[in-house]
């Protein structure tokens, strides 16, 4: 896979520690552009890691079960999206690895205020897999790049469901100073 050179990154600010994202604006700019607009709007600050799934928690397991915390705002209405373009990994060359972070959706490019990071490798995720009947796959657009002893801890935060009943406070999203 060809070396991508992010442009931009953010910072999540937690009591457990702070996690480094790089983002892939060239290979998913919509993508980038919508997280991008979230953080400078200050529309996660604050939010909260409000969903942890674990192979013991996951509803969906049956049709391929995942790991991921995801973080942001619960979506409130399902029928009312932002909608921008679905940028696939077929279409990005991105892979859902471990730390690959992505847009959560209800239908190809129907997303809200959250995003997910992937906590081990989710071929599921991707274009062709199993995780969606459609399958489309997620939009990936960024990586970890530091921060995984914040995410270990969030992680070891997983409850009975995956949908938290304690969510976790994230007390700011902002991009990284160069």
């Amino acid at each position: 896979m060809p070396l991508r050179v992010a442009s931009a990154a953010i910072v999540i600010e937690t009591a457990l520690g702070d996690i480094t994202i790089e983002l892939h604006d060239r290979a998913a700019p919509q993508s980038c552009g919508y997280v991008l607009g979230l953080v400078d709007r200050e529309v996660l600050t604050p939010c909260s890691v409000f969903r942890i799934v674990t192979p013991s928690n996951d509803a969906l397991s049956a049709c391929a079960a995942i790991e991921v915390i995801q973080l942001g705002h619960r979506c409130a209405n399902p029928d009312a999206p932002v909608i921008i373009a679905h940028e696939s990994t077929a279409l990005t060359g991105l892979r859902h690895a471990r730390g690959t972070v992505a847009l959560p959706r209800y239908r190809p490019g129907a997303t809200y205020e959250s995003f997910f990071i992937c906590l081990r490798d989710e071929p599921a995720l991707d274009h062709g897999g199993k995780r969606n009947p459609d399958g489309l796959g997620f939009a990936a657009f960024g990586s970890v790049v530091s921060g995984w002893p914040a995410i270990d801890s969030i992680r070891a935060r997983a409850e009975e469901h995956d949908y938290l009943v304690r969510p976790i406070l994230v007390t700011r999203v902002r991009r990284a100073v160069p």
